[in-house]
C-alpha cells in the first residue's frame, strides 16, 4: 500500500498533467520514456536448397564479415514496409510487404538501445537476380546454413535466436517480443 501523503501527491501530479495541452503532455512523455532505434531485418531463404537450406547474406563495408539485409526504419514507416524496402535497396530482391511474414520472435530488443523487427521470406535462388550497388553492399550471395561464412557479431547473435549459425542455442535469451 502507498502511504497516504505519497498517494495524494501522485494524484495531484496526475491532475496537473492531464490539464496540460496534449502537445505538452506528449513532449513530457517523450522526454521521460526510453528511446530506441528501430530497424527491420529480413531472413531470406532459398526455396530450392537441399538439406538444411541456404540463406541470403550481404558483405558490407568494411567487408570483413557477412550480414543480413537490414536497415533503419524511416519516420512513420511500418516495419514490414521498411523490411521490403531495405531488402530491395541492398539485394535487388523486390518483394511486396505481404510476401514477408513475421519471424518468431518478431522483435528483438538489444541491450544497446535498438530493436530489430524481423521478417522471413522464401525465394527461388536460381531465378532471383541479386543486384548490389558496390558502395553500401559489396556482395550478396546464398550461403548454406551448415557452412556459413564469417558473420558480424550482431548477425551471429540475431541468427542464434532463430537457431541458425554458430551462436544457435548459445544466444542469450534477452528481451524479445
Amino acid at each position: 500500500m502507498i502511504p497516504r501523503s505519497r498517494a495524494t501527491g501522485r494524484a495531484f501530479a496526475y491532475q496537473v498533467f492531464y490539464r496540460l495541452p496534449v502537445s505538452v503532455r506528449r513532449r513530457l512523455v517523450r522526454l521521460a520514456t526510453p528511446k530506441y532505434i528501430v530497424g527491420a531485418v529480413t531472413l531470406v531463404r532459398d526455396t530450392e536448397a537441399d538439406g538444411p537450406g541456404r540463406l541470403l547474406l550481404l558483405r558490407q563495408p568494411p567487408g570483413h564479415s557477412w550480414t543480413l539485409p537490414a536497415g533503419l526504419l524511416q519516420r512513420g514507416e511500418e516495419p514490414v514496409v521498411g523490411a521490403a524496402r531495405e531488402l530491395f535497396e541492398e539485394s535487388g530482391i523486390r518483394l511486396s510487404p505481404d510476401q514477408l511474414r513475421p519471424a518468431v520472435p518478431n522483435a528483438v530488443v538489444h541491450a544497446k538501445g535498438w530493436v530489430d523487427v524481423v521478417f522471413e521470406a522464401e525465394v527461388p535462388a536460381s531465378t532471383t537476380t541479386l543486384a548490389v550497388d558496390g558502395a553500401e553492399v559489396f556482395e550478396a550471395a546464398w550461403h548454406p546454413l551448415d557452412d556459413l561464412p564469417r558473420l558480424s557479431r550482431a548477425t551471429a547473435n540475431l541468427l542464434g535466436r532463430y537457431g541458425i549459425g554458430p551462436r544457435a542455442g548459445k544466444a542469450s535469451p534477452g528481451p524479445t517480443a
